[in-house]
């Protein structure tokens, strides 16, 4: 059996449609159907290079998506073959299968734990799990990544209280779903910080109260009028290490929290004032929101089923599977907030 997938032969270089032949299930692996898959700029940080070397050239791409499962392999026991499911990076329960081998006639492709970016993708059994109804595969796509970290960041992580004002700073897709959480959670004032006008226009709309257009405002001059004295939280989804510190700057002394999102380049440092925590402030790290996907993705599915986030205001823009490249360049240049590969495209 065949799968149509991007791979990644060379950082720097476009991704490349090659056919490959799908190997055996290993124990704890399913084969699923993908339908739809997110692009996030972690891959294209991967496919231009700035994730450091690459050991395992030629490889699969992609972390978060939807689909249905073909088969389910050996001990698989958390699904089984038509349940549709969300795939995702962020682990769960169940069988933690390091990766899988393709080949291109004779010459193999490597794959990670979970690849998305293909008609059919070799997945360890945690980084599944099952779609509850009422819920379409297409913006189930964004449970995999953007909606959980996003969220994620603000639920597990920051964990604010009704009233707590929130700042996020970049409002791309995962950005987004940390405003769209903010206002679940009952923040004032949640403020958007970004360089483009159009994303902060889909803050407003996901929950924001305030805008920060950092590319004509002085933005901590313009945080300091919206809440004086510091803000009570900070979501970091940049990726620049100059805005992570800018997030530590304009949270308040004595308990406010800064926490970080974003993937900057490999190599990259953030430049720390020591001062910041002797007035008490504090900064967080999360790994992908801190979430359970046994546990959390049921929670963000509920979310988009009873009307509260509108995967929509994510997804600007579908592509083929053979447009793959320029989903990726229209992610970096700021012309979609999160691109859908649709596998059904032709």
């Amino acid at each position: 059996m065949k799968t149509v997938s991007a791979v990644l032969v060379e950082t720097g270089r476009p991704l490349e449609l090659l056919d490959l032949d799908i190997p055996d299930l290993k124990p704890g692996q399913a084969l699923v159907q993908v339908a739809f898959s997110g692009v996030c700029h972690t891959q294209a940080l991967e496919c231009r290079g700035h994730r450091g070397v690459d050991r395992f050239l030629p490889h699969c791409l992609g972390h978060e998506g939807s689909g249905i499962v073909h088969t389910a392999g050996p001990g698989v026991s958390k699904v089984k073959e038509g349940d549709r499911v969300i795939l995702s990076w962020i682990k769960g329960s169940g069988a933690d299968v390091p990766g899988s081998l393709y080949r291109l006639g004779s010459n193999p492709v490597n794959a990670g734990a979970i690849t998305t970016f293909g008609t059919y993708s070799v997945i360890s059994e945690n980084r599944l799990t099952p779609l509850p109804e009422g819920v379409d595969l297409r913006p189930a796509a964004l449970l995999g990544c953007a909606i959980p970290t996003g969220m994620g960041a603000v639920w597990n992580t920051a964990r604010p209280r009704p009233g707590q004002s929130l700042a996020v700073f970049g409002a791309g897709g995962i950005g987004l779903c940390s405003v769209a959480a903010a206002k679940i959670a009952g923040c004032s004032p949640v403020i958007a910080v970004d360089v483009n006008a159009a994303k902060l226009e889909w803050a407003v709309k996901l929950g924001a109260t305030h805008v920060i257009h950092a590319g004509q405002s002085d933005v901590r001059h313009d945080l300091s009028a919206i809440s004086p004295g510091g803000l009570d939280f900070a979501i970091e989804a940049s990726g620049r290490p100059e805005v992570m510190g800018l997030a530590l700057d304009a949270v308040r002394p004595r308990g406010g929290t800064a926490v970080i999102v974003g993937n900057a380049p490999f190599g990259e440092k953030m430049e720390l004032d020591p001062l910041q925590f002797n007035l008490g402030k504090r900064i967080l790290g999360t790994w992908g929101g801190d979430n359970d996907p046994d546990r959390d993705f049921p929670r963000y599915a509920r979310v988009i089923r009873d009307g509260r986030l509108n995967p929509d205001s994510l997804i600007s823009k579908s592509y083929a599977l053979r447009q793959i490249n320029q989903a990726i360049a229209d992610l970096e240049a700021g012309l979609v907030i999160r691109p859908l590969i649709d596998m059904g495209l032709p």
